[in-house]
């Protein structure tokens, strides 16, 4: 049988694929080293910057060095793909195209996970980056299940609680406008909220809501244990 193993491309943020790989250790129950997840990581911090291309307009598209390092991974042996920004979904397609071996996709597989949670018509409260309002990262898997999103009005606080956990990492200050953030998508209806942002996901577990709230970080970690440990 082929060692399956899963390739990441990392560094959006250096940060996040570290939780990453913290998460997946949650997700095993393991005895000694050996019962533990292989992963082959590409720590890519200079993959350009997502912010900048798509929201201030400005920056290089990611796309070609994200698609370089996918193929970089299957070279090494990679199995499948699996990457820890949210945002940077919005290129999966030049990354499904730079290679032929499955890419888990954080984005369909979190919206997946979501309608076993809630019913048909219900409304999905995002703690996202701005970006992926944007673009629309998330809407056609919440249009495939009958689902709709709701988002915090304020963008620039936000985008600006990005940039302090990126800088400081997780402050009481961006955790204070999480919280708010989630107070608004329920005073709105969310019937669950979900962590879409891998900064955010630092703060998983202390975001406090009356409604389930998920974080796609998790549902990643899991996915990437199913594929390796599949018969």
């Amino acid at each position: 049988m082929t060692r399956r193993l899963v390739g990441i491309l990392g560094g959006m943020g250096p940060e996040a694929t570290i939780l990453l790989q913290q998460r997946l250790l949650g997700v095993v129950n393991a005895q000694d080293d050996a019962d533990h997840l292989p992963l082959l990581i590409d720590m890519n911090p200079q993959v350009p910057s997502r912010i900048k291309h798509l929201i201030e307009g400005q920056g290089e598209t990611p796309a070609p060095v994200l698609a370089d390092m996918a193929r970089r991974l299957q070279a090494a042996g990679a199995t499948a793909l699996a990457m820890p920004c949210n945002t940077a979904h919005h290129y999966a397609d030049a990354i499904l195209g730079a290679v032929d071996v499955p890419f888990l996709d954080m984005v369909t597989l979190s919206v997946a996970t979501a309608t076993t949670m809630v019913k048909t018509g219900s409304k999905i409260g995002f703690l996202a980056s701005p970006a992926v309002q944007k673009t629309g990262v998330f809407d056609p898997a919440l249009a495939a299940n009958g689902l709709s999103a709701l988002w915090p009005e304020d963008d620039d606080r936000m985008l600006a609680a990005i940039r302090e956990i990126k800088r400081d990492g997780a402050t009481k200050g961006a955790l204070a406008v999480l919280q708010t953030a989630a107070n608004e998508l329920n005073a709105k209806g969310a019937s669950l909220i979900l962590i879409a942002c891998s900064e955010f996901s630092l703060f998983t577990g202390q975001v406090s809501a009356p409604v389930p709230v998920i974080d796609t970080i998790d549902v990643l970690a899991e996915a990437i244990r199913d594929h390796i440990r599949r018969d």
